[in-house]
């Protein structure tokens, strides 16, 4: 924690620009892919999918799906 400190009171001497870039480096540190769950998004996608084609979902017009929010 303590090192944590230090390196924030450091951090927040920086220039913005500076302070952007590494919080954008930061960002897509935390953003790494998990295989495991973009399977599971396949496994959703086809099965929205075989629903759909098999009438069992509906699909909406943006309109209809805006509508629908306000009721």
């Amino acid at each position: 924690m303590e090192n944590t400190e230090k390196i924030l009171k450091q951090f927040m001497k920086l220039p913005p620009l500076e302070k952007a870039n590494i919080i954008d480096q930061l960002l897509k540190s935390l953003d790494e892919p998990d295989p495991s769950v973009d399977k599971l998004w396949v496994k959703e996608s086809e099965n929205r999918i075989n629903a759909y084609e098999s009438g069992k979902l509906k699909a909406l017009t943006d309109e209809e799906f805006f509508n629908m929010k306000k009721s």
